[in-house]
């Protein structure tokens, strides 16, 4: 058997299993969400060890300047800009003969890596380095690697022939048989990799499109997952928030969450802008709508546009600035006395991808503001209650030995609501066993 050939049987086995490790699936959109269904994650689903690392940017491109930086490259970094895409910019870095600490770093810190190859990509040591060590990351920590042949032949880069071969092999001269060898493993495993073909595309800008679009549904899949110790069903909210939220497509979407008082509405709303807000231009979490009203259109628009109130000289003006950005808007405390009709008109002038989340108690409030996309946040189960209970009561999600009993009579007659669970647990803190039966209703004994 040919060795090139056995070489790239083997790097595309690696290859399947890698994908195998960090395969997601979409599911489809559901306008009416009920946080007591079960379901798959768009935002977090069995995150990998890779999920767990500080990210920097959301992706890291790896490409020729001299082929594509001004023409294809700009309008990819456009379409991913639009998207509120993170991207590394390499700008500042100054390129020597080998690979810097800060570029190593920049590719680790980035959650996907966007690899465009031309025709003179591999006349770069820099750049065969870049992809070294981007093919390492993914095998160690399943980072996601998206290859883009433009103008190409994906199996030219696959066995370094043709054209591309040409230039590669003039930068293999003078170099060691070792440091070749990890060039030519790179670019096998690499073209393994279902990428994108521009020979493939009639249309250059349907295919950019498609390609930003691909890295925002990635990246949507992969959000990384925070601390959830603290956040009882946390998890679950933000996964069956994210088949509402979609936050892959370009169109301006509202959504509303609703549920009971005291049932934890204002913790889902934070907890949802603190996870996806960076994936926005312009982002606004309103915790307090009342203070608004004044002049609601003026101030509101203060707020997207993070300047004073008396700076709004122009409204139009302003709209017209918004009508580019991506905005995400949180407004938290909403009820029956707010007229948010003038306010929500606003969102008209958005840009692609914008969103809109307002959290009621009463549903038929979102149906006036002809909402369509909803959320209900329910009671938690006994078993996510009690752990609420304990955290405040016990500083862990589980009664100390000795108050099981007691924990779960507590339970019994405080109901299940988050906000009352803490504020009761809060109080039995500390205190001793006798303390606990003291102030237990005694009739449960």
């Amino acid at each position: 058997m040919d060795s090139s050939l056995l070489l790239t049987i083997i790097v595309a086995a690696i290859g399947f299993l890698v994908l195998l490790y960090g395969k997601f699936r979409f599911h489809q959109d559901d306008k009416d969400i009920d946080s007591s269904t079960t379901s798959s994650s768009l935002f977090l689903s069995s995150p990998p060890p890779s999920l767990s690392r500080n990210w920097v940017h959301d992706v890291f491109p790896s490409f020729r300047g001299e082929d594509v930086r001004k023409e294809f490259l700009s309008h990819i970094q456009k379409g991913f800009e639009r998207k509120g895409i993170i991207q590394f910019n390499d700008c500042e870095i100054e390129r020597g003969e080998s690979i810097s600490f800060q570029l190593i770093k920049a590719i680790r810190g980035s959650k996907i890596a966007v690899v465009l190859f031309s025709r003179n990509y591999a006349s770069s040591k820099w750049c065969l380095d870049e992809l070294v060590e981007i093919m390492k990351c993914r095998r160690e920590f399943g980072q996601i690697v998206i290859a883009i042949f433009y103008k190409v032949n994906p199996s030219n880069v696959r066995t370094q022939t043709g054209d591309f071969g040409k230039v590669f092999k003039k930068t293999c001269a003078g170099k060691t048989k070792e440091e070749i060898m990890r060039w030519k493993l790179a670019l096998a495993e690499v073209a393994t990799i279902a990428g994108y073909h521009s020979s493939n595309w009639d249309n250059e800008a349907a295919m950019i499109e498609n390609i930003a679009t691909d890295v925002s549904k990635k990246l949507t899949l992969s959000m990384r997952s925070i601390d959830f110790n603290d956040l009882v069903g946390m998890r679950a909210h933000m996964e069956k928030m994210g088949q509402l939220l979609r936050l892959d497509l370009d169109e301006v979407r509202m959504i509303g969450i609703w549920g009971l008082p005291g049932v934890g509405k204002s913790t889902v709303t934070r907890f949802l802008f603190h996870q996806i807000s960076k994936r926005f231009q312009v982002r606004v979490f309103i915790k307090n709508i009342k203070a608004l009203y004044t002049r609601p259109n003026a101030e509101f628009m203060s707020l997207l546009t993070y300047q004073n109130d008396s700076e709004v000289l122009n409204l139009e003006v302003e709209r017209e600035r918004l009508k580019y950005k991506k905005v995400l808007v949180v407004i938290d405390n909403v009820d029956g006395s707010i007229k948010l009709d003038d306010v929500l008109q606003e969102t008209q002038w958005f840009g692609p991808g914008s969103r809109v989340i307002l959290a009621v108690q009463d549903r038929k409030l979102l149906e006036e503001l002809s909402i369509d996309y909803s959320y209900r946040v329910d009671l938690p189960t006994d078993y996510e209650a009690l752990q609420i209970f304990c955290i405040a009561a016990f500083g862990q999600k589980f009664p100390k030995d000795g108050f099981e009993d007691l924990a779960r009579k507590v339970l019994n007659i405080s109901g299940k609501r988050p906000s009352t669970l803490k504020i009761i647990g809060s109080y039995f803190r500390g205190k001793t066993k006798q303390e606990w039966i003291d102030n237990i209703d005694p009739y449960l004994f």
